[in-house]
């Protein structure tokens, strides 16, 4: 097995070791590939291994269709001439172009608008692309990679989705696990996460702690395990992490936090879930970033929205009663994307 892939895809149980032997066999070829899986298990770093074990000599651009508005999809991916709107001001090389000799990743394509979505197929067929506004055509030289969570044959029963471009997309289909179908790559994926961390502090857990790692059920997949690991790192510093840490770093807003860590004020009250003394929380610090915590928690709704609606953008604006394009604002604003996966 190649070295590189290897540190892209961290594990060695069986079902890793299938994809692996997969993404090796398909990546040299230029055909396109449909990357599927639940939110947060690592399509994209999938989408990257195929990208690097391609040689192609452009970049990798990746586009979360998700996260872009609508009527702005199109002159991301295709362009667009100087006036060919209003605020058009200048010419724009789009994101397909900008991919040239390279890979174009297209994250939740299932979000893409039925415009985009024949605009795409054109392009996949002629490998020409026109900018919004000209007329030229111009040549393309990218290899495809989407990712979704979405089931698109059903899209395609429900007319939410174009059958002909589903065809153009899924030459070959890569399907990433969910971590629980691979939990005893854990301890792996951990050891890499901490070499790869600004801090370099490998984690030292119990044989009861990891095991309750690998019993867990993952629903965030990797994302919810690199939650984990940043929080233990702040956590359990300079000592072996045990079964009640790890219950307790695993669900911070129901688990106590242990007593061993030492947290002033109302905090620890808080990030337990308990209602903190917010006279006391003032008496202690004097003054309180208020902006700086009701962002946090915003972060944390906007976070945990997508999550239960499996990135999809549409179903955690209407959880949060918000209006798709208001919700994706924010999410620019706060840096976070539909990823994030």
């Amino acid at each position: 097995m190649d070295l590189r892939l290897d540190t892209l895809l961290v594990g060695d149980t069986p079902v890793m070791h299938s994809l692996k032997q997969a993404v090796m066999a398909i990546a040299p070829s230029d055909v396109s590939v449909l990357v599927t899986g639940p939110t947060g298990a690592g399509k994209e770093v999938v989408a990257e291994a195929l990208h690097l074990m391609s040689n192609r000599s452009g970049a990798m651009i990746p586009v979360n269709c998700g996260a872009i508005p609508d009527e702005l999809l199109e002159s991301e991916l295709f362009g667009h001439e100087k006036g060919a709107f209003t605020g058009a001001q200048t010419r724009r090389i789009g994101l397909i172009e900008q991919a040239q000799g390279g890979t174009l990743f297209l994250d939740e394509i299932g979000e893409m608008p039925a415009n985009v979505q024949v605009k795409l197929l054109r392009a996949l067929e002629t490998r020409q692309i026109q900018r919004v506004g000209g007329g030229t055509p111009i040549p393309v030289d990218f290899r495809l990679v989407s990712a979704t969570n979405r089931d698109l044959h059903e899209d395609v029963r429900q007319n939410r989705f174009r059958e002909d471009l589903l065809f153009r997309i899924e030459v070959f289909a890569l399907a990433v696990p969910a971590l629980r179908d691979r939990a005893r790559d854990i301890p792996a994926i951990l050891r890499a996460m901490t070499q790869n961390s600004r801090d370099g502090q490998i984690l030292q857990l119990t044989p009861d702690a990891q095991e309750m790692l690998i019993r867990h059920d993952w629903p965030g997949n990797v994302r919810e395990l690199r939650n984990f690991h940043d929080r233990a790192q702040v956590l359990f510093r300079n000592r072996t992490i045990a079964a009640r840490d790890v219950q307790s770093a695993l669900i911070p807003t129901l688990g106590l936090l242990p007593a061993q860590v030492d947290l002033p004020g109302g905090a620890q009250g808080a990030l337990a879930g308990q209602t903190p003394d917010l006279k006391q929380m003032l008496r202690d610090s004097e003054t309180v970033d208020l902006r700086g915590m009701l962002e946090r928690l915003e972060v944390k709704l906007i976070e945990s929205a997508l999550d239960l609606a499996e990135g999809r953008v549409s179903r955690a604006a209407n959880m949060l009663r918000l209006k798709r394009t208001t919700l994706i604002g924010r999410m620019q604003k706060l840096g976070l994307n539909a990823d994030a996966a």
